[in-house]
């Protein structure tokens, strides 16, 4: 009886309330792009408004960047955020020092320009930031935006890839708001739904085949979606591109940070409306989204009322087909080759844990150990193929992500994963007691200092230290550099204990100097002559990981350096 009250409530409440029309977000293209992060507001409830954070002239979220295999990007990032924070490419290959981890922090009111070659194949990607321990706070306020990686493969095939007419974006989230209408980081009775930031929405879409782009973008929350009366889709690509078949089902299960792309036959359904749906009641216990679990006492309230029950995310409006309209699904779509299993290098186990086996809301571990910005858990040798064991200890599902590459499942707890998961991913929800084995290869980029993270998705587990790093090292021991050299910067000793030398190559000259640390906040400052070897006193900082900031006159110069 309570489950069917829920259910009803739920319904009753989508069918009342106003519908509003989603938003879909401009784009951008390139090759150069410009992105400015900046503090907003929105109405989503009556009395006061919400604070979120966006990029460029939105309000909530951001533009969806528009990226060819094969070009040479240039992204100019602004920070008009009172905070500091950074940009991640969440599933694009490129260097560790473009990536924009918690290595790459973006300081209030400065910039931050990477430039890298697009290597992806086609696919939905998306970017957001990673700055440690505050991840959740700026991403669920709306800090994230699409990244759509069109190649020439793709081209050639019969798919419907006009934005915003028959190629939606649809960026789902579920969230927590307090009594004074402000978002929750750690928000787990989350129950307000937006899709592209938009409460309560519909989309009018066109009586033919049309593409949707999910993208599951919730701190916490797993969608398993689906349609009204079961209606059948289509499943054409997984968060790294083209599946080799489309597949016929009813439904697609997304955890945070995965991506889905569906085709949904709408033909000769015009006037009519259906609703993408989460299937919650479908879920097991301990994903989050399914049916709550007993809490042990003194834990924090998990259960939200959307947990384990069946509820409406958008209605869908079928309105006239568009000229030149597509009405069919083609039968292949690209070759996934799987990497051989023999092929491998190394094979590594990481074990999902916690202080014991009752522990639900955090903190949670990768093999007993929390994060720590000074250690590198792995150091992996350029063009090592591997496979990565992912066994969950704990009561919690966990969304694993890792930076860099994209991965082949090969099986879970021995069984080999259903077609949907065949694909390219950069995600994987390993559920309790489940045993997940995955096979990658480490190409293309290495870097001696800048590491790539590996991390649960749920951004409240990540941002309390379920998160490790590793290096892609051209030398197979991963021996660091004793000078550091950046354009025409060089510092060292690095790592250092007392003294830092700081010192420009050629004409240039340093006006100032600032240390700041992993959270953004400067703790030494100061003036330089300008000429010859500059010395700063680090014998005051506590062991760790720094960045040293220094303008000249025409420009500013950023360093990663290390406290012994």
């Amino acid at each position: 009886m309570k489950h069917f009250l829920k259910v009803f409530l739920c319904i009753c409440t989508f069918a009342t309330e106003a519908q509003n029309a989603v938003f879909i977000p401009d784009t951008l293209s390139g090759p150069i792009y410009s992105i400015t992060m900046h503090p907003d507001s929105v109405q989503f409830f009556p009395g006061k408004k919400s604070h979120t954070f966006a990029y460029n002239t939105n309000k909530y979220l951001g533009p969806t960047l528009l990226f060819k295999k094969g070009t040479l990007v240039t992204i100019n990032v602004k920070n008009l955020v009172n905070d500091t924070t950074t940009v991640h490419w969440h599933g694009i290959h490129l260097p560790a020092k473009w990536d924009g981890g918690p290595h790459s922090p973006v300081l209030p009111n400065a910039g931050w320009n990477p430039q890298f070659k697009v290597m992806d194949h086609a696919a939905t990607f998306w970017y957001h930031p990673h700055m440690h321990m505050k991840t959740a706070e700026q991403a669920i306020k709306g800090a994230a935006g699409l990244i759509i990686v069109r190649d020439s493969a793709e081209a050639t095939l019969l798919l419907p890839r006009k934005y915003g007419i028959d190629d939606f974006p649809l960026v789902v989230q579920c969230q927590q708001y307090d009594s004074l209408n402000q978002a929750m980081p750690l928000g787990m009775r989350d129950s307000t739904l937006l899709v592209n930031g938009t409460m309560n929405p519909y989309l009018n879409a066109p009586a033919q085949v049309v593409r949707l782009r999910l993208l599951n973008a919730s701190g916490e929350r797993t969608f398993n979606f689906g349609f009204s009366a079961n209606k059948q889709f289509y499943q054409i690509a997984s968060d790294g591109g083209l599946l080799n078949a489309p597949i016929n089902t009813t439904r697609l299960r997304l955890s945070p940070g995965e991506r889905g792309e569906i085709l949904l036959n709408l033909t000769a359904m015009a006037t009519q409306t259906l609703s993408l749906m989460c299937y919650g009641s479908e879920l097991p216990m301990g994903i989050q989204g399914g049916p709550t679990m007993p809490m042990p006492p003194g834990s924090p309230p998990m259960d939200s009322p959307l947990n384990g029950i069946d509820y409406n995310i958008m209605k869908i409006n079928v309105v006239s087909p568009t000229t030149g309209s597509i009405t069919s699904i083609p039968n292949s779509l690209t070759l996934n080759t799987p990497l051989s299993e023999s092929s491998a290098n190394a094979k590594r186990k990481i074990r999902f844990t916690a202080d014991s086996a009752m522990v639900m809301d955090g903190p949670f571990y990768f093999n007993d150990s929390t994060f720590d910005i000074k250690r590198i858990d792995y150091r992996i040798p350029l063009n090592s193929t591997e496979i990565w064991t992912l066994v969950n200890k704990t009561m919690v599902a966990h969304p694993f992500h890792m930076h860099d590459v994209q991965f082949f499942l090969l099986d879970r707890n021995g069984i080999a994963v259903d077609p949907q998961e065949k694909g390219r991913k950069d995600v994987v929800l390993v559920a309790p007691e489940d045993s997940v084995r995955f096979i990658t290869k480490f190409e293309d980029f290495t870097d001696e200092q800048i590491p790539y993270m590996y991390h649960c998705h749920i951004l409240m587990h990540e941002d309390a230290g379920m998160m490790g790093q590793f290096i892609v090292s051209s030398n197979a021991l991963g021996i660091q550099k004793s000078v550091a050299v950046i354009d025409e910067l060089i510092v060292y000793p690095n790592p250092g204990s007392t003294v830092l030398l700081l010192q420009i190559n050629g004409k240039n000259t340093i006006q100032t100097y600032s240390v700041i640390d992993v959270l953004g906040k400067e703790i030494i400052n100061g003036k330089c002559a300008g000429t010859g070897i500059e010395r700063i006193d680090i014998s005051i900082l506590p062991a760790g990981v720094y960045f040293l900031r220094v303008k000249m006159p025409d420009g500013i110069l950023e360093k990663k350096f290390i406290k012994e």
